[in-house]
């Protein structure tokens, strides 16, 4: 018998992955950052008959999540709790390809997915969406989201409900954006490297944190980090490839020695010889600690040999 004979018939709209290009940790320190959705992965709540262990832990986890947002009465969005209860009852569940502790979003889509389902009077993408609603959204989802990581800037909620790239100009000040075309017979490629194994936002964040108590730290942060990262921002939207991968290269060498814990430690040599050998670099995709890196190279085929034996996945061409 297959499966999805018992899916029950629910109008789920899909959320993509998202993928924050720069500004990990930056933002955290009012550093530029630029997101982008991924539709390589993605998610969509469903209801169901019978459950399997992965729809049951999904079930399990919007049961808590549900009470979570009943008892945070100040989320500033009121929810169409009747319709939640018919639905919980229902098994509802969030259906989704897109890994957990990979830095790629999936509570971010699963939050999206909940308020684009039941908050009623929300804000919707089709209309003028003004830095004040765009503001409000994001703070709306910095207190959902703080039920799967204890923190959040709601960022990812919000790139994953508009489905448009999201320049980060301060922690208050963001806008939708535009990416420069893709060349689709480049060389040069955006990809993610899989580090096969996943990770917690909240203890590299908390890692992070105690460093900035450090005045040499914070120092290089202020710096030497969010100027870099301001820069590779700055060039990536104007396509200014030349300059990018020149501060690309500082940035991942600055990461690969001040941020060293978040890199999964077999990945060290592989992130140094990146940097040494021009053939690619290395970032954190997200706050590290396993999930996935993210790579950008001139010549994605000669990186692809160089990586050989680990798992790629192209996100934009050159």
């Amino acid at each position: 018998i297959k499966f999805n004979v018992y899916r029950l018939k629910m109008k789920s709209p899909l959320f993509f992955a998202k993928i924050l290009l720069f500004g990990e940790y930056g933002i955290i320190k009012d550093s530029k950052g630029l997101s982008i959705p991924y539709n390589f992965f993605r998610g969509a709540l469903k209801l169901t008959k019978f459950h399997t262990d992965t729809t049951r832990a999904s079930h399990e986890k919007l049961l808590d999540f549900a009470q979570y947002l009943k008892k945070k009465p100040k989320i500033l969005v009121v929810f169409d709790w009747n319709q939640i209860k018919k639905d919980l009852d229902k098994n509802l569940y969030f259906d989704s390809s897109i890994p957990q502790g990979y830095g790629v979003g999936s509570s971010g889509a699963l939050v999206a997915a909940f308020y684009d389902r039941y908050a009623l009077d929300k804000i919707t993408v089709l209309e003028n969406l003004t830095p004040d609603k765009l503001s409000f959204l994001k703070n709306i989802f910095a207190k959902m989201e703080s039920f799967f990581h204890g923190r959040s800037s709601g960022l990812d909620p919000l790139n994953s409900y508009l489905s448009l790239p999201i320049l980060i100009h301060s922690k208050n000040e963001i806008e939708p954006t535009g990416l420069p075309a893709q060349n689709p017979k480049g060389k040069g490629a955006v990809f993610l490297l899989d580090s096969g194994i996943s990770g917690e936002t909240a203890p590299m964040v908390s890692l992070f944190l105690e460093n900035m108590k450090h005045e040499s730290f914070s120092n290089m942060i202020r710096d030497e980090f969010i100027t870099v990262t301001d820069f590779c921002v700055e060039d990536f939207l104007k396509g200014n490839i030349k300059s990018l991968f020149k501060n690309i290269k500082s940035l991942s060498s600055i990461v690969l020695k001040y941020f060293s814990p978040m890199i999964p430690s077999e990945f060290h040599e592989l992130w140094k010889k990146g940097i040494e050998t021009n053939t690619y670099y290395l970032k954190l995709c997200g706050s590290g600690g396993g999930g996935f890196m993210l790579g950008f190279t001139k010549d994605y085929e000669a990186t692809k040999k160089a990586l050989k034996g680990h798992r790629l996945e192209l996100v934009y061409h050159f």
